[in-house]
């Protein structure tokens, strides 16, 4: 039997996910029966996570992403099992892993947006943390057997910063709708919600350029709402102080830790969905209104031109005055999209293709 593991710490999270999740639910159905895989949960997922394939043995490892006990702990607890092959799922892993193994690079921001804004720690501490992670990201390119990306964007971003020499080792493999949200129900919020609103879905890092949307929102002078679907934490105060400084308390409203029903009914009975980011890896948020045929407003970003391509209403992300154009224009018009591009996005299909690398690195 090969030995397979599966890097899942980060089972809960929103964006990775959902990656992870999909992953795995996939993975049970399409995996060779001479695969043994190892599964690494932290604590409070280990209970809750179950497997209907005895191939897959769960392993708790309680050792958060970025921190010295994934370098010490972690790397201890991999060893141990002696693994043909594994599979890190976010751009950390123990540095001294000397083993087999792939990683999926979901995209470059934490590594190209080198701003303490980025960051809840102090500048000096945020500037020691950074350089650490740019050390690791870059001996996770260059020791893995292959790596993948969401997009051909995140590979020629990978190939620009750390040279063409790994290029053939990069794999693009498109990601999918969450299959957790197409059998969700949609939750009851219409009393909640009674006039029309457009929705933005996500967190608040600096990044997601969510203050910039709301000073641009400000500017529009029409009968719809701006909701921002997203957690409640450290940078959601910047949110909140924004909205407050900009006396837009009647027509932007912050709706804080969504469940997967709020989200259901956002998509289904927004106008549009508007994502003004400055960097993504696939967009997972974008293909989900896509799915439930929710016009997109989008920043006119490479990634979003990838993966949407002239089925969304672009705008450029650092202009406010042209976020405010486009979606006056939207509301006047309400030109109508194509959501034929979602036939090439599936989970499933994601997951046959990194098979497939998991194949070829096992030696199957």
């Amino acid at each position: 039997m090969k030995k397979l593991g599966i890097d899942a710490r980060l089972y809960r999270q929103t964006g990775v996910g959902v990656y992870i999740r999909n992953l795995l639910l996939y993975l049970e159905k399409t995996l060779p029966a001479e695969v043994t895989v190892f599964v690494y949960l932290r604590k409070e997922d280990f209970d809750t996570v179950t497997f209907n394939n005895k191939n897959f043995i769960k392993r708790e490892t309680d050792f958060q992403w970025h921190t010295l006990s994934e370098q010490t702990d972690f790397l201890k607890a991999l060893n141990k099992d002696e693994l043909d092959l594994m599979h890190f799922t976010y751009f950390s892993y123990p540095i001294f892993y000397r083993r087999p193994f792939i990683s999926t690079i979901h995209d470059l921001t934490p590594y190209l947006f080198k701003t303490g804004r980025a960051s809840t720690k102090g500048p000096l501490r945020y500037g020691v943390k950074h350089f650490f992670f740019g050390r690791i990201l870059k001996a996770q390119i260059k020791k893995g057997k292959a790596i993948i990306t969401p997009t051909q964007v995140i590979k020629d971003q990978i190939i620009k910063h750390f040279g063409k020499k790994y290029a053939d080792k990069i794999h693009p493999i498109p990601e999918g709708i969450n299959e957790e949200i197409k059998k969700t129900k949609e939750a009851d919020l219409k009393r909640q919600f009674p006039k029309d609103f457009l929705i933005y879905i996500g967190n608040f890092y600096p990044h997601k350029n969510v203050e910039k949307l709301i000073r641009a929102f400000a500017k529009v002078n029409e009968e719809v709402e701006l909701v921002l679907a997203g957690p409640d934490d450290f940078f959601t105060k910047r949110i909140e102080e924004t909205i407050y400084d900009l006396k837009a308390s009647n027509k932007v409203l912050l709706y804080k830790n969504p469940s997967q029903e709020d989200l259901v009914f956002f998509y289904k009975n927004a106008k549009a969905l508007i994502n003004p980011s400055l960097s993504e890896g696939f967009g997972l948020t974008t293909i989900e209104a896509a799915y439930f045929k929710t016009p997109i407003l989008a920043s006119d970003i490479a990634v979003f031109q990838e993966v949407l391509g002239d089925s969304y209403m672009s705008f450029n992300p650092n202009d406010e005055d042209d976020i405010a154009a486009t979606i006056f224009s939207f509301l006047k018009h309400k030109p109508r999209q194509n959501y034929s591009f979602l036939k090439k996005y599936s989970f499933e299909k994601m997951t046959e293709e990194t098979v497939k690398l998991y194949k070829t690195h096992l030696n199957l």
